[in-house]
């Protein structure tokens, strides 16, 4: 029994059987771990990992792939099915005890972004990630200071998490077939952000603010704001552009921002 792959939902079913062996075996799922698995489709990944831990939870919204799960792991009473949107759904309420969440799935390509920063927002249970994104959104959460992939999304990931490019995925392993290539990543919430921020929305404000003008220098990006010698007092040059600027830089200028404001 297959599910048609619906566009309004982005499904793509995983259907390479060494692409998701290959998964598995980076997520190590062992005995003992919460594994909640967000869109589990038609249940390829489902069946490999709850086969090594004999419980878990899915998250899945559309409706009529309940009865196909239910169906599959009919003989598997470890399966906990919630039908309920990601992006809404309180994933800590599934914790346990001590014991942190293992988060994995294969995301649709129209709500990854928001999904992650969801994900963050409930980032205290949560142990990692194994998410499969479209590669040019693993490509930005991975990107360093000077990469052309860098932005908002690779500072943020920053202050959230630890990040790692797994490997690349290819159209085929899909049915249909996406338009791109795939990736997987691997996210490591920070248990202390690594830089302390004074104000969280000034500091997300300014990112978000900066990489608008991206084309712009700090200077005119922060005119009226900032002094081109209050930039320099900062130990940041005024004139380099958004993408050459760290976490840290970004720290430091909110900071000030945030302090300015309280004066």
């Amino acid at each position: 029994m297959s599910h048609k792959p619906r566009k309004r939902f982005g499904q793509n079913f995983l259907h390479d059987k060494m692409v998701i062996q290959r998964i598995v075996n980076n997520i190590n799922p062992r005995q003992g771990d919460h594994i909640v698995e967000i869109g589990p489709g038609e249940g390829a990944l489902t069946e490999l990992v709850l086969d090594k831990i004999g419980a878990m939870d899915v998250v899945e919204l559309d409706r009529d792939l309940i009865p196909l799960l239910k169906i599959r792991f009919v003989m598997q009473e470890g399966l906990t099915i919630h039908q309920a949107d990601a992006l809404k759904f309180n994933f800590c309420e599934l914790k346990e005890n001590e014991k942190k969440l293992r988060i994995i799935g294969n995301l649709p390509y129209n709500i990854s972004t928001p999904l992650l920063f969801h994900l963050f927002d409930n980032s205290h249970c949560i142990q990692d990630m194994h998410f499969m994104l479209q590669k040019e959104v693993v490509d930005r959460i991975v990107a360093k200071p000077g990469d052309s992939s860098y932005g908002r999304l690779g500072i943020m990931m920053q202050y959230y998490c630890r990040s790692e490019y797994v490997f690349t995925v290819k159209p085929g392993a899909f049915r249909p077939p996406p338009k791109v290539d795939s990736a997987i990543v691997r996210l490591i919430p920070h248990k202390k952000p690594p830089v302390e921020v004074n104000d969280f929305d000034t500091f997300s404000k300014i990112v978000n603010f900066s990489f608008t003008q991206r084309r712009k220098t700090l200077r005119n990006i922060l005119k009226g704001k900032l002094e081109a010698s209050q930039i320099e007092d900062l130990g940041i040059e005024p004139t380099i552009r958004p993408e050459r600027l760290s976490l840290q830089d970004f720290t430091k200028i909110a900071n000030r921002l945030s302090t300015q404001d309280n004066d």
